[in-house]
């Protein structure tokens, strides 16, 4: 008898929506893609990335950590509406990466270049900033991204993309 009743409601549990308690992240009619565009201009010559987007706090505060490896355009972008003064370590992240810190007119203020993985050591630019971009450790050296680039990403990256779900992460300097 104790089996009849329970399968019923296993049942029940199994087409029941799961909703995590802790889930802060923005709800819209279209969900949010996986990546966005992203580009820096240095020296004249655009370079596209295709990156996360960390814009919950929980999505801000786990960041890349735990990852093994990075795609080599890859990266992540965390935006921050009302520009802030942040800093960022590196526990449990395995990979170095380039940390560029993104001014509200789309200059970079810094870039912390090969960050050591697993350092509780902070890293901020010291001011206000309208994002922070993490790439590969050494990709913005490569590509002769420094303090004289400019950054955009969503539909200022890539203007003829027509995912609509891109136009609250856009970020179009000026």
């Amino acid at each position: 008898m104790r089996l009849t009743f329970l399968l019923p409601l296993a049942l029940l549990a199994a087409c029941s929506p799961a909703k995590d308690k802790g889930d802060t992240s923005p709800t819209t009619s279209t969900p949010r893609p996986a990546t966005i565009p992203l580009t820096i201009t240095a020296n004249g010559k655009p370079h596209r990335f295709d990156v996360e987007v960390a814009l919950t706090k929980e999505e801000q505060a786990k960041g890349l950590m735990f990852r093994k490896s990075l795609a080599t355009n890859g990266g992540m972008v965390f935006p921050f509406t009302p520009p802030q003064t942040k800093s960022f370590w590196m526990e449990n992240t395995f990979i170095p990466l380039d940390m560029i810190f993104v001014r509200t007119d789309g200059t970079i203020a810094m870039i912390a270049a090969n960050t050591k993985p697993y350092s509780r050591e902070p890293v901020s630019a010291g001011v206000p900033v309208a994002g922070i971009v993490e790439l590969n450790g050494g990709r913005a050296a490569a590509l002769g991204i420094d303090e004289k680039a400019t950054v955009q990403w969503g539909n200022c990256a890539a203007p003829t993309h027509p995912d609509e779900a891109w136009d609250s992460l856009n970020f179009c300097p000026g």
